[in-house]
């Protein structure tokens, strides 16, 4: 009886201590796909050391048990900035002011504005988020000159595709070239344009918009098909939804906002996530017609959005965002990655606080003109629960950055010769 008693006490003790869950656990290997149908079997098991359950925040977790996401995983690759941006920030971060009581900066060129911030400052989550605007590194000059956005019904499946044309020019974090770190009077940060290039019925829809670096709204003009002219938008219009899709313009890649113009910001935690962060080839023009044209998006399979790819560990900082209160959303979080300024996910409340879209972006490194390396969106989906409809947007292969565009190739003039 005695020795009945006695592993019986050990066992406990191991138990309570955890040493015989641990090691039940296993260490999945790479290319499991995490399913509805094996979700509960691998939650406790690790990947890269880190349990699959830290790894899936609610609303990712709520997609693979309600809506049949699929994720493959993948090892992590090890991302970093370019050396020009991490010696831009050398150089030009000590220049940068930070006006808590407004929160705004002043004196940005280039590079991280604030490489240095800690979690015990109190404007923590806010400095983060200014990181991501000014030093995402998608490049001085995003040349995308096609890609789609593919409108989905969750329960139909694909209803369209509408091919547009974006042009991004910085004015500030310029890396290289003789208009290096600033090109102009340092009023302005960007340059946009942004045009539908198909179907007909759409063809030469879009904006021109001309981005502050100052807590003005920025201007925009809208092209007016059927009147066939242009018109200024009023101010607000960075909150407005783009035309047929699931996305606000606030939305563009997750977060296009320019910090200060949100009223505050509370940082999470900092955690892991698994998230797309190197994506495969979105677009196969090959195969136009068939199923493996968009070989990264199941339209195959309800509710015919959910991306197919390989998902890695990444670590990110989960930020709070509350916009001002004649914004569509009563708050946005989202996840930044903590190795380059890239957004993986987004959540939005709307304004009774309950949960409306998820947005996800997966990320690809390219190598832009100047040899810069730079990081661009791959595909991205913009999914509204509400609605039941998502909008997915897809890269094209043809994508260039830092190219020999110069600030007057993009103006209002491009827009309107767009529409013609």
């Amino acid at each position: 009886m005695k020795q009945k008693h006695s592993i019986r006490a050990a066992l406990a003790l191991l138990f309570a201590t955890g040493l015989i869950g641990s090691s039940l656990a296993a260490e999945l290997p790479v290319g499991t796909t995490i399913s509805k149908a094996n979700l509960d079997q691998v939650k406790n098991d690790t990947f890269e050391g880190k349990t699959i359950a830290s790894m899936l925040p609610e609303r990712l977790e709520m997609q693979i048990r309600n809506y049949g996401l699929n994720i493959k995983l993948k090892k992590t690759v090890v991302t970093s900035m370019d050396p020009k941006s991490v010696e831009a920030t050398r150089k030009y971060a000590g220049e940068v002011k930070y006006d808590a009581a407004k929160n705004e900066v002043s004196g940005y060129k280039a590079g991280l504005p604030f490489p240095d911030v800690k979690p015990d400052d109190p404007n923590y989550a806010a400095k983060l988020v200014w990181n991501l605007y000014y030093a995402s590194p998608t490049g001085q000059v995003m040349d995308f000159k096609k890609f789609a956005f593919l409108l989905v019904d969750q329960e139909k499946g694909l209803e369209r595709q509408q091919n547009w044309f974006f042009m991004r020019y910085f004015m500030k974090n310029r890396l290289t070239g003789s208009a290096a770190p600033v090109d102009g009077d340092g009023s302005e940060f960007t340059r946009t344009l942004l045009f539908a290039t198909y179907p007909q019925d759409i063809r030469g829809l879009g904006t021109y918009t001309i981005r502050y670096d100052g807590a003005q709204y920025e201007d925009q003009w809208v092209y007016i098909k059927n009147a066939r002219r242009t018109r200024r938008l009023a101010g607000g219009a960075w909150m407005d939804p783009i035309g047929g899709t699931d996305q606000l313009n606030d939305d563009i890649e997750v977060w296009n906002a320019r910090p200060s113009w949100y009223k505050s910001y509370k940082y999470v935690t900092k955690r892991w996530v698994l998230a797309i962060a190197n994506g495969s080839r979105a677009w196969d023009e090959s195969k136009k017609g068939t199923a493996d044209e968009f070989p990264t998006v199941d339209l195959a399979n309800a509710p015919f959005w959910n991306p197919k790819d390989e998902w890695e560990p990444r670590e990110v900082h989960v930020i709070e965002a509350t916009p001002p209160a004649e914004h569509p959303y009563s708050k946005k979080t989202i996840y930044i990655d903590t190795q380059i300024p890239r957004v993986h996910f987004g959540e939005a409340y709307d304004r009774k606080g309950e949960f409306w879209k998820w947005m996800s972006y997966s990320t690809r490194s390219i190598k832009g003109d100047d040899g810069v390396t730079n990081y661009v969106s791959n595909q991205g989906h913009t999914l509204d629960f509400k609605r039941k409809h998502g909008t997915v947007f897809i890269s094209h292969p043809s994508w260039k950055t830092n190219t020999a565009v110069k600030a007057d190739d993009v103006t209002l003039g491009k827009l309107e010769a767009a529409g013609q």
